[in-house]
């Protein structure tokens, strides 16, 4: 096991993981399958250990793909392992309060160095990862509609460390309990997905990357043909 930990890690130009932890009863999005990992078979009982996995397509750190909310979209055995390999820039958005809209000039703010002409993905932090699990979690700011079409038109992919670029029904404005229910007003979703994008949410440690410049995202789903998947999410600076 490695004990290093991930500024160690980040001065060596290894590995981060962005990755939160599968387990039993983990937060969801409303109206998702919950998550239960339980013994199927035991070393007192049978001489090994075997677990009985239990989860939706979208627990944790996953991926989005386009056949999440397009009819005729791709599902993940789409993908190539390359087209989930990034240049990626963290978009700095703390400043934008519970449930608002992160407007299209995030793309252009000085300071983030963010912009769209050198990367293939950029990784929203809207700080809501330390709400994970807490009352606050559905009212994370989201993806104005404008500042997705502008990601989708530049073909640039949408990383999140929130439940959603869209709203999830914690916003002051939104009624959304679940996908089913929000699944024809999810603008951020029908912009990226429809474009062919695929979406990571819930991503987590983003402190530990460098707040400008680009760096290498490398995103591995489970090899499930699904509308998405529970993914590792690892970044190389």
């Amino acid at each position: 096991m490695n004990d290093q930990s991930d500024s160690e890690l980040a001065a060596d130009g290894s590995l981060i993981d962005l990755t939160r932890a599968v387990e039993s009863g983990m937060p969801t999005y409303p109206g998702d399958p919950e998550v239960r990992i339980e013994p199927h078979a035991t070393h007192e009982a049978d001489g090994y250990r075997v677990s009985r996995v239990a989860l939706g397509s979208h627990t944790g750190t996953h991926v989005d793909a386009p056949a999440h909310t397009e009819l005729d979209g791709a599902t993940l055995g789409a993908f190539d392992p390359e087209d989930l390999r990034f240049d990626a820039r963290v978009v700095d958005c703390r400043d934008v309060e519970a449930g608002e809209a992160i407007a299209p000039d995030v793309l252009e703010r000085d300071g983030t160095n963010a912009g769209l002409s050198d990367v293939s993905a950029l990784v929203f932090r809207t700080g809501w990862a330390d709400a994970w699990g807490s009352d606050r979690m559905l009212a994370h700011p989201y993806l104005a509609p404008e500042t997705a079409r502008r990601c989708a038109e530049a073909d640039v992919a949408v990383v999140t460390d929130a439940l959603s670029p869209d709203p999830s029904g914690g916003a002051p404005d939104s009624d959304s309990a679940s996908h089913a229910d929000s699944g024809h007003d999810l603008p951020a979703h029908r912009a990226l997905l429809g474009a062919g994008l695929p979406i990571v949410e819930n991503v987590c440690n983003l402190g530990a990357l460098p707040e400008t410049g680009v760096f290498e995202l490398i995103v591995c789903p489970l090899k499930i043909d699904a509308d998405g998947a529970p993914a590792r999410v690892l970044a190389r600076v």
